[in-house]
């Protein structure tokens, strides 16, 4: 072999091993070029993949793994526009991106902002506080009977006056705290009695009338109780009239709401009823024939006793006290 000839095969072998350097760079020179990501997409249902790709275009990137979006879809970022830093895609229905646009678009008011920070205020109010009193009841019964409450002490408030310290923002109160207080006038309690009712039992003098007078009267009240048997007793007989000396008071008003009149109208112990009827034989030549019903009560008058109602204080006085034989008519 001449020099010629050895010279063209190391030129040969220098222009192969050149071909074979540019090859390899062009190719790490592509691969530099075409750079692979990890891109993840999240579709409308929530489903969520990552996908390989040297695409950077959103359009490019869903065309490549065949995903086409429905009138109804939306895609971000616009599927006009390079995937973003975080390399997602979100695929999102029209309706649900809406309302996430309006949710982020709400703005707040410069006023809102101050208001959320408004100057908070402290003042020392002084007011008066009532104090209620209290209920007490006391036993005073004895065994057995039956019982009745009795106020023995009406019960009043009390007062007290307060300083408290309060804050307010915006001029509304938002924190109360009590700093004193001073007691104005203490309360009074209600006492309540609880009393057995001490019932006066009627004489044992009564007996039963072998005769009947209604049935040979002939007064109003008489016919009324015809059909009844009276009891018959001995009372301490009394009159009175309308006066304040009387009665303590003036307008002839009787227990049972009507007006009280002469020779009708008597007034007998808790032990006979409001409406029973009485004959007072000694009392027979009277107006009223000598038949009375029991129209009043009195604080001094018991089941023994009568206060037959006269027109005048005079008539009163003049009728004095007798104890009478008298016929009860009872319903």
């Amino acid at each position: 072999m001449n020099k010629n000839e050895k010279a063209s095969g190391s030129l040969m072998k220098i222009l192969g091993i050149s071909l074979v350097l540019i090859f390899v760079t062009g190719i790490g020179v592509m691969a530099s070029n075409a750079k692979l990501t990890n891109v993840k997409i999240i579709l409308s249902n929530n489903y969520e993949m990552t996908v390989l790709t040297t695409k950077t275009k959103v359009s490019e990137i869903l065309e490549e793994n065949h995903i086409q979006l429905t009138s109804e879809e939306i895609v971000s970022p616009n599927i006009d526009l390079e995937i973003t830093q975080n390399k997602t895609i979100r695929i999102s229905n029209k309706a649900d991106y809406s309302g996430e646009i309006a949710e982020k678009e709400k703005v707040i008011t410069k006023e809102e902002i101050l208001s959320s920070y408004g100057t908070i205020t402290e003042k020392l109010v002084t007011e008066q506080v009532v104090i209620p009193f209290e209920t007490i009841t006391k036993e005073a019964t004895t065994q057995g009977g039956t019982t009745q409450n009795k106020i023995v002490q009406n019960g009043k408030n009390g007062l007290k006056e307060v300083t408290y310290k309060v804050k307010y923002q915006n001029e509304v109160e938002i924190e109360r705290t009590e700093i004193s207080s001073k007691i104005l006038q203490e309360p009074v309690n209600k006492i309540v009695e609880v009393r057995t009712i001490q019932i006066t039992s009627r004489s044992s003098t009564e007996r039963v009338a072998t005769v009947n007078p209604a049935t040979t009267a002939s007064t109003t009240l008489a016919k009324k109780v015809q059909g009844i048997t009276p009891t018959v007793k001995s009372f301490n007989t009394s009159a009175y009239c309308s006066c304040a000396k009387c009665c303590g008071k003036t307008n002839g008003i009787t227990a049972s709401g009507a007006k009280a009149t002469q020779w009708y109208t008597v007034a007998a112990g808790s032990g006979y009823k409001i409406g029973t009827v009485i004959y007072i034989p000694a009392l027979k030549d009277k107006p009223n024939g000598g038949w009375f019903v029991v129209q009043d009560r009195g604080g001094a008058i018991s089941n023994s006793k009568l206060d037959i109602y006269m027109s005048s204080h005079n008539a009163a006085l003049q009728y004095g006290r007798k104890t009478l034989e008298a016929y009860v008519y009872e319903f």
